[in-house]
């Protein structure tokens, strides 16, 4: 690629806001290969003149992040709202140098040694706090990082990491295409019953797209899929049981079996997250995970939770059994929740705050 042609680039603009009608599949394997190379320069010059103070160490390191984030932010962003067999593809072209970069800044001993000096240099006192829990901060990812691995520890350590992020990419992109690979097609009124007119419009948009050419909203036939502008206004409010509820199963059972089976995957990732904790000198991959966060413990999250189990438990079975007196049901169903929400919230029945999508009070064992 020419460099006039790497100039115009949208994906190496590096400030501001992303241009993102520019920005193109194509454009991201150049745009991160030539990111990469100026970032492993600039790392090379920072780790051979890197100085324990603010301006030596702080600022460079920010500027280097941020300057990768911009760019690989935006790309994890598109693979979320607007993925594509051409995107994944070169977003997985791309990702494990990504992951070789950040473990190589993360493991900088120059780095780490002029941040760990100015820590414990006479000028620590005359900084800022915000600038003193920048620092702790910048210590303590280098450290969660794998700094002060060696060796085979710390290759297996980068192996893990590269691993983990293969993982998470195809966890995403089974639950994408499961979501995507759910239709449910109506064509009788009375199978659409109690579903408000743009629903009905944009069921119908989704039929034409599929290619039922002749699909009108108030004719159909309708196509309603797992997405939540679909999938949540049908809970709410479809008439007929039996198609909430199997729309209800088909979206909490997404990836759960068949071509985009999950549970493989699940079960790596945890014994992963295990034994990168213990790389570590964490127990658990909770912990490792509370080391960055304001919890100070495992037991101090689960006590936190039980208090508000307890302050809640109560009201979300009272709001229960009136919904269930509403509906005249005792057997009242995770699909019927929505619904009867809905229905009571039209006749201005006095119900407790309610809570996002269907839920069912369960009591902690």
């Amino acid at each position: 690629m020419t460099e006039a042609t790497l100039a115009e680039n949208p994906l190496l603009i590096g400030k501001g806001l992303p241009p993102f009608d520019q920005i193109r599949p194509e454009q991201v394997i150049p745009a991160m290969t030539e990111l990469l190379a100026r970032l492993e320069q600039d790392l090379a010059t920072l780790e051979a003149t890197v100085s324990p103070t603010w301006a030596g160490s702080i600022e460079p390191l920010t500027a280097t992040r941020d300057r990768l984030y911009w760019t690989w932010g935006i790309i994890g962003h598109l693979m979320g709202v607007k993925n594509s067999p051409e995107l994944r593809q070169a977003y997985e072209t791309v990702q494990p140098e990504i992951i070789k970069f950040t473990s190589k800044l993360g493991q900088s001993q120059p780095l780490y040694q002029a941040l760990k000096t100015l820590r414990a240099g006479d000028t620590w006192d005359s900084l800022e706090p915000a600038q003193q829990r920048i620092i702790d901060t910048a210590i303590q990812e280098a450290e969660l990082s794998g700094v002060g691995l060696q060796g085979e520890l710390q290759e297996r350590f980068n192996q893990i990491q590269q691993e983990l992020a293969e993982l998470s990419t195809r966890f995403g992109n089974n639950v994408l295409d499961a979501t995507k690979a759910f239709r449910l097609e109506l064509t009788r009124p009375e199978e659409v019953a109690g579903l408000p007119a743009n629903i009905l419009a944009l069921a119908a948009q989704t039929a034409r797209n599929d290619g039922l050419e002749t699909a009108a909203p108030a004719g159909g036939p309708w196509v309603f899929t797992l997405d939540y502008p679909s999938y949540l206004p049908f809970l709410k409010y479809s008439t007929q049981e039996a198609l909430r509820e199997k729309l209800y199963r088909a979206f909490v059972s997404r990836a759960a079996s068949g071509e985009f089976d999950n549970n493989s995957q699940i079960e790596r990732i945890l014994a992963l997250r295990q034994e990168m904790a213990n790389l570590l000198g964490f127990k658990t991959y909770a912990e490792l995970s509370l080391a960055r966060k304001m919890a100070p413990s495992v037991e101090a999250v689960e006590a936190l939770l039980e208090e508000l189990r307890l302050a809640s438990y109560p009201a979300a079975v009272q709001e229960l059994a009136d919904l269930k007196a509403f509906a005249a049901k005792d057997d009242l169903k995770p699909w019927d929740v929505a619904f009867g929400r809905r229905n009571s919230e039209k006749r201005n029945l006095p119900f407790l705050p309610r809570s996002y999508g269907p839920t069912f009070p369960c009591p902690r064992s």
